[in-house]
């Protein structure tokens, strides 16, 4: 028996409509969904739900081509680009989802295939730099962030607990990254514990917070990390809330002050050049989204990752 025509068809549910399927092929890149969060947060919560709003808004809102680039560039087309699907996460099982997080990343990453994660909290960055370690073992981060994620524990005597605010101390903890040539950027706002920025600087990376983007400019911000990562493979992680509640509203914890979309596009864009063999863009949290628009710039930025990867 034929199949239905084809023509007339087109797929739903991937990201940017890109074949989903399980046979990475000759793909350099694939989607992952991570849709996982500990839920964890006193009211903001479901930010396992931004891979679907991720996709949902990549389909009618996002174009693959930029006007001010060469016209016949199609990174999608260029990468070969697939949507492997979501994780098959254990909800409320912390251990159970890391693990499977850790061994469907480190699967794609075995292709030679590039993963663009789309969480999920800040915590689905623990496999994906567990996968990625194994490939890379100097292996080194550029966190996009209003908070460090680096947080001390107070609870913890001997090792650090992993939870979304402890995310990179427990990636330090683990040695899955180089934190003397890793940064955190775009840091801001308040803090239930003192010291944060101490603390991440202690464990060897290097910050840029908000006060010296907005002194010195993005320009400024892309030539510290440049000067930092050098030629050494990068792990890009972007948590949304590194851009303004006014521009993101729907992210896991929101703070004022933080990057427009034109900044954070144009700190992307600048990471041109660099060894980066992954990405994952985290926190969208569709219930405290407003039309949308977070996951939409989330989705924006997922393609401006697959430009870059294109361009190399």
């Amino acid at each position: 028996m034929s199949g239905l025509p084809a023509e007339l068809f087109r797929p739903v549910g991937s990201f940017l409509g890109v074949p989903q399927r399980l046979d990475i092929g000759d793909a350099r890149a694939a989607i992952v969904g991570l849709p996982f969060d500990c839920g964890q947060h006193p009211r903001r919560v479901g930010a396992r739900l931004g891979p679907a709003a991720i996709r949902m808004m990549s389909t009618d809102m996002v174009r693959h081509y930029r006007p001010e680039g060469p016209a016949t560039v199609d990174p999608v087309a260029a990468l070969g680009l697939v949507d492997c699907g979501d994780v098959a996460v254990v909800h409320g099982d912390l251990e159970a989802s890391l693990e499977r997080m850790t061994d469907a990343l480190a699967a794609v990453v075995a292709t030679g295939a590039v993963p663009i994660g789309l969480g999920g909290d800040g915590m689905v960055s623990v496999p994906m730099m567990r996968a990625l370690h194994e490939r890379h073992p100097d292996l080194v981060v550029v966190h996009f962030d209003s908070h460090t994620d680096a947080y001390p524990d107070p609870q913890a005597r001997n090792a650090v607990v992993l939870d979304p605010a402890t995310t990179f101390a427990y990636a330090a903890q683990e040695r899955l990254v180089d934190t003397r040539h890793s940064l955190h950027v775009g840091l801001r706002g308040l803090s239930y514990v003192p010291g944060v920025f101490d603390h991440a600087e202690g464990l060897g990376y290097r910050i840029v917070p908000m006060t010296v983007l907005e002194r010195d400019g993005v320009e400024a911000a892309i030539a510290a990390i440049r000067e930092t990562v050098g030629t050494r493979p990068v792990f890009v992680c972007f948590d949304m809330d590194v851009f303004d509640p006014a521009t993101a509203p729907g992210v896991f914890t929101p703070a004022w002050g933080g990057l427009t979309a034109r900044e954070g596009l144009a700190l992307v864009r600048g990471l041109a050049g660099l060894s980066i063999v992954g990405f994952d863009i985290n926190t969208v949290t569709p219930g405290f989204d407003v039309g949308g628009q977070t996951a939409w710039l989330a989705a924006t930025v997922a393609l401006e990752f697959c430009h870059l990867l294109a361009s190399v």
